[in-house]
This record gives structure tokens, sequence and C-alpha cells, in this order.
């Protein structure tokens, strides 16, 4: 099923071949062969989501969905006892409209950096029951994804563009002449960041992860694309890498791709078998203190040793053709023996958190970490999903989330999307349950309107989340299970750069 484009963007950038094989399997009985979706339907998916393909689904498959336990009205709250929303601040122009979708947040001090398809804002979270908004930078470029390091911000461009300015239009991908890549701005003036320096590479950049270099010198970049097309002169198949881009610190204008290692060699998850083609990677994360990162690489969940920043190494790889369809992000635990992986299905489009879609797909995949050295593996012990019925009309599915900060138990929290925010405890894998959520209603009871939690972390005290359409939501949780947490504090925080803490 093709996904829509807009005009002169990259064009379909891939097919959801398995994530729609999953959710067409159990609904096609119920389906006319012949049934097209409405054009108002599909419509506010463009460009939406996560720029995978989004599963847009038709009247008849929507009504075939088992949401009769959905029942929250249009922006109508619920929460647990223990959670509730201490602040909000909504999208302000330029970034106030459905098509600028708020993304991904990185913390530095008092600050919040978020990313959004037009650009990205910077809060002042010193008091976060009042936030406020100390600058917005208009610079268009899918999807925007933030990372910060000292003076430095970094933003992922993934949508082809006529140039690197932030001034550029759509262009066609097939075009050589089109960019897309990283752009680097100085913020030491939180107020007036400045934009100095582009970085083109191969496929764009759908997400990147910061990486310190063991010098204090460098930082590197792990940049994660995916989506080759033989039309594409700079996105050319197999793509089965990464880019690896280098920052002198100081000199940031010096800062280049050093190299583009190839990750699957035997070109990873070939799909057409219930899950995704790998052909790049979505995300990585790293554990800088452990000289490890994990990888969600589409078809494939990867475990490296990034001991040498320059030079990451494949040390396993995991696929799930039961229940994954697209690995989309990664999460150690403090102590490095276990991994959260999640499956975005449907690309963040779809309504999948109900009984049809069921409890283990669309869901986190819990792995451990057995052996040592090269020897290492990832094996699979549980799923774990939010347990409520969402609308046919929200799109909800695993997304974006950290680790809280809590002595001696595994505790996430996580948005999905409009499913809203959820906290949960692994610390046992074999028992897996939530602790506390926070969600809103439907942005439209008629029709899909993209919008939900894009990313929700946990940062000194406090949960921060971007929601794509109603701006920044602080949140607070009140339970003892968490309570530690709040004696810990980050200076910095890029959530897919993961810190150790409570260290002994």
């Amino acid at each position: 099923m093709n996904k829509p484009s807009l005009p002169g963007a990259r064009q379909i950038k891939f097919f959801a071949v398995g994530a729609a094989a999953l959710l067409f399997v159990n609904l096609a009985a119920a389906v006319p062969g012949n049934a097209q979706a409405p054009v108002d339907q599909c419509a506010p998916l463009v460009g939406s989501g996560d720029d995978f393909a989004e599963l847009c689904l038709t009247e008849e498959e929507l009504t075939a969905m088992d949401t009769t336990d959905a029942d929250l009205g249009v922006d109508e709250i619920a929460n647990s006892r223990n959670m509730r929303q201490i602040a909000n601040i909504p999208k302000q122009a330029p970034f106030n409209t459905q098509s600028a979708l708020g993304t991904d947040i990185a913390f530095q001090g008092r600050y919040a950096f978020v990313g959004n398809y037009d650009g990205f804002v910077i809060y002042d979270i010193k008091n976060p029951r009042s936030p406020k908004i100390t600058s917005q930078v208009l610079c268009p470029g899918a999807q925007n994804d933030v990372s910060v390091y000292g003076d430095l911000l970094f933003l992922s461009t993934d949508a082809s563009r006529s140039d690197d300015s932030c001034s550029s239009v759509s262009q066609t991908a097939s075009n050589a002449a089109s960019w897309e890549g990283i752009k680097i701005f100085d913020v030491k003036d939180k107020r007036n960041p400045r934009y100095i320096k582009s970085v083109e590479t191969k496929c764009g950049s759908h997400t990147h992860t910061l990486v310190p270099g063991k010098n204090n010198r460098d930082v590197y970049l792990y940049v994660s694309s995916y989506g080759p097309n033989a039309s594409f002169p700079d996105c050319q198949p197999p793509h089965d890498l990464i880019s690896i881009v280098k920052v002198p610190v100081r000199t940031p204008t010096d800062a280049h791709v050093l190299s583009a290692p190839v990750l699957f060699p035997d070109g990873g998850n070939p799909g057409g078998n219930g899950s995704s083609t790998t052909s790049g990677c979505h995300d990585i994360t790293v554990f800088p203190k452990k000289d490890l990162a994990a990888g969600a690489c589409m078809g494939d969940g990867v475990l490296f040793d990034i001991s040498n920043r320059e030079a990451p190494r494949v040390i396993h790889t995991v696929r799930d053709t039961t229940n994954f369809a697209f690995w989309h992000s990664a999460t150690f635990t403090n102590d490095g023996s276990k991994v959260v992986f999640t499956d975005e299905l449907g690309g963040g489009g779809a309504p999948t958190c109900n009984p049809t879609i069921g409890p283990t797909r669309g869901a986190n995949a819990i792995y451990h970490l057995e052996g040592r050295g090269d020897n290492r593996k990832l094996v699979f012990k549980n799923y774990w999903k939010i347990p409520r019925t969402n609308g046919p009309t929200e799109n909800c599915v695993a997304h974006n989330g950290s680790l809280i900060p809590v002595l001696g138990r595994d505790i996430m929290v996580q948005a999905w999307y409009q499913g809203g925010i959820s906290v949960w405890d692994f610390t046992d894998s074999s028992r897996p349950f939530e602790i506390g959520y926070w969600e809103r209603g439907p942005v439209d009871a008629t029709r899909i309107v993209t919008g939900g939690a894009w990313s929700t972390y946990y940062y000194n005290g406090y949960i921060f989340s971007s929601d794509i359409q109603k701006g920044l939501d602080v949140l607070e949780i009140n339970d003892w299970r968490t309570w530690t947490a709040k004696l810990h504090w980050f200076p910095e925080l890029n959530v897919q750069t993961q810190p150790g803490y409570w260290d002994f």
C-alpha cells in the first residue's frame, strides 16, 4: 500500500508490507477486496507519523476493530491516581498548524529542546509548572529530531529539500541536487540560535544518535536512515549502512561524514515474512559507559560493540517475524543487562491499541543480554503493551520513552501517540506491569488525525512529553516505586545517548 506523499518531497520511502500484512491478515475476511479508503480518512496521514508508510485503514477495516471499551471523548483526560498533568504549552505560530508535528526532545540544564517538522523550539523549564518559550527556529525538514552537546544542537533532516538552508522547499529526491542530512546550530545564546553547518548524508537523517568521543575533543553522530530507491542518486539500494558524522567540538564547522559502515553484509531481513525489509536503521541507542549500542533497524534488532566509536561492530542480530513489524527504538536498563525494543506497527498512523490487534503487536519486547564479550546475545523474554483500548480514530502504538532513574528497579516512561503516556515496571521480565498512566482523548472523533505523545522522557523529577498536536506537556508521578528518581540530577540528557546512574 502506498503512502501519500507531499508534493515535491521524497516519494514513497518504503512500502509497509510487513506492517500492513500483520493487520490485514486478521481483517481480510471482514473487508471487501475492492474497498477504498476515503480521501478524508487518508489525507491527515500525508507526511505524518514517523515518515514510515503509515497504514491507512478503510472504513470497513475500522468498523472491524473491536474498540467497544474506548470511552474518552475529544481531548478528554483520563489518568491513574498517581499521575497528573501540571503544565501544557500549546504549539505557537508558526508551529501551530496540524502539519507542524512536534517530535523529539533533548535537555540541558534549565532548557528543553523540542523538534518540530517545521524547526525546533527551546523551552525554559526551570519552573516545570510554568515553562516558557525561549525561542523558536523556523527550519522545515521532517522530522527534525534533536540532540544537544555543550553549545551545539544537532537537527536531523529526512525530507528531500532544494538546499541545506532553513528557507529551502521540498524537492524530489530523484534530483541529484536535493539535500538531506544533519544541520548544526550554535545555541550558546538560547534566545538567538545560529545555524553554522550542514552535513549531507545518504538517504538523509531520519534520526541521529550523539556519541561522545573518548578524547573529549570530538563527538560522533550515528545517522540512521532508510528507504533507498534506484531513482534516488543519494539513496541507492541496498543501503545496509549507517553514516557516522565526526564533529570536532572546538571547530564544529569542520564536521564531516567519517564513514558509512555496512551493518548487514548479508542483506539483513529480506521482508515479506511478516516483518519489514532491512534497508538501514530507524534508531540507535548508545550506552557509552558500557561501550554498547542497540539498533532498531526496521526488520532487525542489533547489538553493537562501540568501544571504537569510529568503527561500531555488530555483535548479535535478532529477528521477530511473528509479532514485530518495524523495529523502531531501543532502551537499555541501567545495568546494561536488558534491552527494550519497540515495534512501530503501522508506522504511527494506525489505531493498533485494541483487542483486534492484541497485546503482542505494536508492543515492547524485552530482551536479556546473555554471555560475555563478542559472545553476548540478545535473548527474548516477553512482550508488554498498554492495557487500554483506544478508539478507531486514535493512532496508537509503542513509541519513544526513557528509563526513570529509580534505584534497584527497571522502570520506563513511554509515549504511545494517542494511547497517551505510560509508566511501567519490567524489573521481573516475566511479569511486566503498569504503574501509572495519563491519556488524552482523540484529536478528532470522526477521522484519524496523527497526534498524541511522540516522545515522553523523565528529566530531573518530572515527565516531559512532546505532543504532536498539543505542544509540550509536563507531568509528575507520585509513587513510592519511583521516589528515588527525584534524588538523581542530569546536567544534560539526550535519551538515545543513555547515561548511567546510581553507580556505587
